[in-house]
């Protein structure tokens, strides 16, 4: 098995423009997530992917790899299609947030594991709800998992529904889930899902994964016990700075 990292990243951003190139204590965000990246053990190469000179330079400037991509990509996961078509003697694709400056390298290499079993197509990593304040937060994509540990469903309300408890008892009556965004895929299936148009449960939800189940693809999971910081905005940033 040979596997490409890829960090997509883009400079244009709603709440938070020139996000990857912001500076978190001497090094921009990009350089942080690249150089978690090349820890992993899993990864034989590591690239950025990205649609912006400013980033492009940045990168080539700490000693990174990138590819320049097209600028309509709806998604991470588009981006990622058209770098993999660069490297055509890897066979699987870890897509790596480009936000996540702290990601902790053994989350990657828990990832990878699941292509390790045979028939994978798709992975993605989940973790153990503790708080009300995550099991109610409809910003937190929920995921419940059969015997295998195969996504079923995701969503960004709170499944299941206790129907026998009171809401301030459900993390007592069941062990709820929370998705993790980093994704894993086979070159062969990432190419597929990108052919997909987008899905009725998509849209609803807005969580891209569920194009791929609605399609009758099977996402295999893994549970971490490591939390991700994540930076969507400028207080995010704040906080992880204090």
């Amino acid at each position: 098995m040979k596997v490409l990292g890829i960090i997509p990243a883009r400079y244009a951003s709603t709440r938070f423009p020139g996000k990857p190139l912001i500076d978190i204590q001497g090094k921009s965000m990009i350089q942080r997530v690249y150089e978690q990246a090349l820890k992993a053990t899993s990864l034989n190469k590591v690239v950025v992917a990205t649609d912006d000179e400013r980033i492009a330079e940045a990168v080539k400037n700490f000693g990174g790899e990138f590819v320049m991509t097209g600028s309509t990509h709806q998604s991470g996961t588009d981006r990622c299609a058209e770098v993999s078509q660069h490297f055509p003697d890897f066979d699987t694709v870890i897509n790596i947030q480009g936000d996540e400056p702290f990601i902790n390298p053994k989350q990657i290499d828990l990832l990878v594991s699941c292509f390790e079993e045979e028939d994978v197509q798709l992975a993605t990593l989940i973790k153990k709800i503790h708080t009300e304040e995550e099991l109610f937060n409809n910003n937190i994509p929920k995921v419940v998992i059969n015997s295998r540990q195969e996504a079923v469903y995701f969503s960004r309300h709170t499944i299941p529904y206790i129907r026998s408890a009171e809401k301030d008892q459900w993390l007592n009556a069941h062990q709820f889930y929370k998705h993790i965004g980093i994704y894993g895929y086979t070159t062969t299936t990432l190419h597929e899902i990108t052919k997909l148009l987008p899905s009725s449960l998509e849209v609803a939800e807005s969580l891209e994964q569920l194009r791929w189940v609605e399609n009758g693809y099977t996402i295999q999971t893994r549970i971490t016990a490591i939390e991700t910081i994540a930076i969507d905005t400028p207080e995010d940033l704040n906080k992880i700075i204090r």
